[in-house]
């Protein structure tokens, strides 16, 4: 029989459960992010709930939700694991060589022009293993936060920028000018009023920041086309088959399009962002200064 004054101590990994949980909505989802079985999660929330002394899930159909004291009890376990994260942190700096692994996320034209190189510098360290995944932004900054990544190239249009997320940490990396390429090859961009259009997916930012600059110019753009690839885009356009907004980082180490030309004072900022706690972790620093080095040999002529 349980003894009704005894104190439990919250364990720290079912405390990351709920804060998982919170995050991710299913127990379904925890479990394939984390690679438990959704039982042993079940379980594990439910040892949890034995700690905390209160309820902390309800149940909803064939899910469960979170209480508002297990809403409260995951708010201030992200603030300890950030603590934990920015003391391994510290602590790793006491170990000199950078070691270990970091998960970085990449949106397909940083991808392209930036992380081989980075790679290639960073190669010589022998216990710094660096995993890279091609992800757009809005899918890779909520994964960051969730701790499937490290760190998250990213990218902000003008008039658009990111959300400020307190627990993590963005630095400007570059800027990467936006053209014009229209499939006529020649005129500005009200001149593309009737032009057939490829565009990023509803939903990004990049095709939000395309629709704000047809709107501005007087025109809702015919957008036909839809990828997420910036090759699909100059394949398409140098076929003429679609006009695009394409970054300079889209032909990285190619002759640019035909006829293209900078769009004046648009320019998106390619940025690293990574979890605030993890920001002095010498090897995420050294990734950083990586990727520095690789953005500052990018050189698009005009």
């Amino acid at each position: 029989m349980n003894d009704p004054y005894t104190r439990y101590v919250l364990d720290l990994r079912r405390l990351r459960l709920l804060c998982e949980l919170d995050r991710r909505g299913t127990i379904a989802a925890v479990a394939a992010a984390l690679h438990y079985a959704p039982s042993g999660v079940s379980q594990q929330l439910a040892q949890l709930e034995t700690e905390a002394g209160v309820p902390l899930l309800e149940r909803v159909g064939r899910n469960v939700r979170l209480t508002d004291a297990a809403k409260a009890l995951a708010a201030h376990a992200e603030a300890v694991l950030g603590r934990l994260e920015a003391a391994e942190a510290e602590l790793a700096t006491f170990a000199g060589e950078a070691r270990g692994v970091v998960r970085i996320a990449a949106f397909q034209t940083a991808a392209v022009a930036l992380v081989p190189a980075a790679l290639a510098a960073l190669a010589r360290y022998e216990g710094l293993r660096v995993e890279v995944v091609q992800a757009e932004p809005e899918a890779a900054l909520p994964a960051l936060s969730a701790r499937d990544h490290d760190l998250v190239l990213g990218e902000e249009y003008p008039g658009f920028p990111a959300p400020v997320v307190p627990e993590l940490d963005r630095e400007p990396l570059c800027t990467d000018p936006m053209r014009l390429a229209r499939a006529a090859r020649t005129g500005t961009l009200p001149d593309a009023a009737g032009d057939v259009w490829v565009m990023e997916p509803p939903g990004t930012v990049a095709h939000a920041w395309a629709l704000a600059q047809c709107r501005a110019a007087g025109f809702e753009p015919d957008v036909r086309h839809l990828a997420s690839d910036m090759s699909v885009h100059l394949e398409l356009v140098r076929q003429g088959l679609a006009s695009a907004f394409l970054p300079e980082m889209a032909w990285h180490g190619r002759p640019a399009p035909p006829g293209s030309r900078r769009l004046a004072g648009q320019a998106r900022a390619i940025t690293t962002t990574v979890r605030r706690g993890g920001a002095a972790h010498p090897a995420i620093r050294l990734v950083r200064d990586a990727l520095r080095a690789a953005a500052r040999e990018i050189d698009q002529p005009e």
